[in-house]
């Protein structure tokens, strides 16, 4: 049976806190007092104050408990009972305005327990308020029920003093069965959890992370709940061990438990209808609307979730949204969109600027007998429409998935490949370099759109948005050997010749590079790609092998050209002594969006165990160094990649060659430019896009004019730009 407990109504609204945690010296209201940070000056109510408020219908437990701040007018108080130490701030004959609500001034209506309240706040049919601190101009209208607990941990991964292990909360990212489990706490970022969820053989790494948590909070029982100032909350049903920042408006949800808000003047948070959110941590500037189910999660800055969605065990990176669908067990970096009902992820790490359409359903458990699979995805991961994945997968940067019920493992490690399900010649296809070939608009224009909706105030760690950049230009180059082995051995094949292991990447190079008849009509199979006995084809491969090493020239040389600018550099001899005297194209990680040389990588988790690195906040600042650092460490890796790709050394490149090479970037980046109004230009072209129109104006009126996109004139303008650039570059240098 429920156990009830009765004590007597002169005890309710003290002892909050159980004698035996309470410092030697302190109270009850120790820690209370250091939240308090209004400055003001509490007196008790004198004679008069006491009998309008009595003649408003008010109670309390006990009169000289009610303290009040200078300023505060009893009249504006009227149906209220009070119980515990209240203190309340000034209240003046004033209403305000919050959208439409329009509200008076005053606590009305309300019980009220062990509270303090700012000044001028709004507090009307609050049916139980208890043990919560409010800023000034706060309006708390219609909430059943909004109370903290003296162990409120307010959705940190953190235990209180007397806990049992047993009560902590972990965040069961990236697997379904709790191996990659991390400790949630206020302002971890993608980064941490990655790195927390990923090192899983270093025990004493983890150990390090879970002290780092547990030494950012105070194991004192008896932290109060906070509303910041301006804060509006209405109609809401159940709100339990919140702590909400300023400016945030919270309406109609169902219930809000242990829960951290953030938000401020500049990031404003917002919880609409039907939501139920339950142990969590809210990024500022979030959005979060219409029945949405959350449950052990974390989301990252300016981030939201709509529609019903369902987030469980899992963190939601900055700029990313998820409508509809249903996500658990799940690390996402940011720039992450999930729109449709239908869609359905589970068990994956997806790095980011990644976008999974209706009928996806990423990360089914069929092919196992324990819910321990997982898939990981490179930036840029985009299974399409009604697509099935099992897990383990894993997939390259910038990975497109046609259609398909895919009922094998899969490994993709070609970046920007078209992966296909052909059902009739029962194999995989896959096409490297498809965006390059077909769809460079949505390319260009993704990266620069996720640019755009970066909204995070704080922008110290630097998101790399850019697809071509360390990471995928590393992918790009596996890429090649791969593309150069398979070809090799496909021409073995056809030829009944023996190629030596040694001599496939040679022999594949050769081919590649003197493209005729013979190379075309290769039948190129893969190995390991799909963990299946039917074959896997690479298709387009040598119109991708070229394309992957004029995009590493691209790529080169377009930093080269920035590096030249931002130094001022005016001649071939200044540039030389600028250069870096050696070369080498190192490794690199995407550690929650910021891309970090896997030496760099190395050092902070070689500090984190040795104690030179003592905190989170410490982690943080190796972070933001590391994205100070990212320009110059980007262009010494661009740097490198040219003079491996075009077979030189820092010693042996030459004016002439960089001239070439600064005329052969020209015609990549006009070439960019056409295939982006190309890709375009198709969706008007197209006959069945078409037939739903009359006549062309009513398309344009529609569509709008090609001539008009934004996009494209950007691309054209920021690609005039650069050719003036090289052009000077090659008039100084030349």
């Amino acid at each position: 049976m429920n156990q009830i407990n009765k004590k007597p109504l002169s005890s309710l609204g003290y002892g909050f806190i159980a004698k035996e945690y309470i410092p030697k010296g302190k109270n009850e209201y120790h820690l209370r007092n250091i939240q308090n940070r209004s400055g003001a000056s509490y007196r008790k109510l004198n004679e008069s104050q006491k009998k309008i408020l009595l003649g408003n219908g008010n109670s309390a437990d006990n009169w000289d408990k009610i303290l009040v701040a200078d300023g505060f007018n009893p009249e504006l108080v009227k149906n209220c009972k009070f119980y515990g130490l209240v203190r309340i701030g000034k209240l003046q004959p004033l209403f305000l305005e919050f959208n439409d609500l329009q509200m008076p001034v005053g606590l009305y209506n309300s019980t009220i327990v062990s509270c303090d309240i700012g000044n001028n706040a709004v507090i009307d049919n609050v049916n139980f308020m208890s043990h919560y601190i409010t800023g000034d101009d706060v309006m708390l209208v219609n909430i059943n029920e909004l109370v903290t607990s003296n162990h409120a941990k307010f959705g940190n991964g953190v235990l209180k003093d007397g806990e049992n292990e047993a009560v902590r909360i972990w965040m069961e990212i990236c697997n379904e069965n709790g191996g990659r489990s991390i400790l949630p706490y206020n302002g971890m970022k993608a980064a941490d959890a990655w790195l927390w969820s990923k090192y899983r053989d270093d025990e004493k790494l983890l150990q390090r992370f879970k002290d780092f948590t547990d030494k950012k909070f105070d194991t004192q029982r008896g932290y109060y709940g906070k509303i910041g100032d301006r804060t509006v909350i209405k109609n809401t049903s159940i709100i339990k061990d919140v702590w909400v920042g300023s400016d945030a408006y919270i309406k109609g949800a169902n219930k809000l438990k242990n829960l951290t808000i953030n938000s401020d003047t500049d990031a404003k948070s917002q919880i609409g209808e039907g939501c139920e959110l339950v142990n969590g941590i809210i990024g500022f500037g979030c959005r979060i609307f219409y029945g949405v189910k959350a449950v052990r999660f974390m989301l990252g800055s300016n981030s939201q979730l709509k529609y019903g969605a369902r987030l469980i065990n899992s963190y939601l990176g900055d700029n990313s949204t998820i409508s509809c669908c249903e996500v658990l067990n799940s690390l996402i970096f940011s720039a992450h969109e999930q729109h449709h009902n239908n869609s359905f992820l589970c068990a994956a790490t997806v790095m980011g600027q990644s976008n999974m359409a209706a009928g996806a359903t990423i990360g089914s458990n069929h092919n196992s007998r324990a819910a321990d699979g997982e898939l990981v995805a490179g930036r840029g991961f985009w299974p399409a429409l009604c697509v099935s994945l099992k897990h383990n997968s894993k997939f390259a940067s910038f990975t497109l998935i046609a259609k398909g019920d895919f009922q094998s493992e899969l490994n993709i490690p070609i970046p920007f490949s078209l992966v296909s399900n052909d059902v009739s010649n029962d194999q995989l296809s896959v096409m490297p370099g498809y965006w390059f070939l077909y769809n460079m608009y949505a390319l260009a224009r993704n990266a620069g759109k996720y640019e755009a909706r970066d909204k995070r105030v704080d922008k110290t760690q630097l998101i790399e948005y850019s697809f071509l950049a360390p990471d995928s230009i590393n992918e790009i180059f596996e890429g090649l050997q791969l593309m150069k082995k398979f070809t090799a051995t496909a021409y073995a094949a056809k030829s009944k010749k023996q190629i030596a292991e040694k001599d496939l990447l040679k022999t594949g190079e050769s081919l590649l590079d003197q493209t005729n008849e013979t190379t075309v009509k290769l039948e190129i199979l893969a190995d390991n790609f799909e963990n299946s006995s039917r074959r896997v084809k690479l298709i387009k491969v040598p119109e991708a092998y070229a394309l992957f090493k004029e995009m590493i020239i691209y790529y080169g040389i377009t930093e080269l050209v920035q590096f030249i600018e931002q130094r001022k550099i005016t001649s071939w001899q200044k540039l030389l002594k600028a250069l870096p005297a050696k070369a080498e194209r190192t490794e690199w990680k995407n550690t929650g969006g910021q891309l970090m040389p896997q030496s760099s990588l190395n050092t902070l988790i070689r500090n984190v165990r040795s104690g030179k690195i003592n905190n989170w906040d410490e982690v943080h600042d190796f972070y933001n160094k590391k994205s100070s650092q990212y320009k110059t460490n980007k262009f010494q890796h661009a740097y490198a990649s040219l003079l491996e790709i075009c077979k030189l050394t820092p010693k042996k490149i030459t004016k002439k060659i960089f001239i070439q090479l600064l005329g052969q970037t020209l015609n990549t980046s006009q070439w960019i430019t056409e295939q982006i109004h190309r890709s375009r230009v198709k969706d008007y072209q197209n006959a069945f896009r078409q037939m739903v129109y009359d006549n062309p104006a009513e398309m344009e009126n529609v569509m709008g004019k090609l001539s008009d996109n934004s996009f494209i004139q950007q691309q054209n303008a920021e690609s005039k730009q650069f050719c003036e650039q090289v052009n000077n570059i090659i008039q100084q240098f030349g």
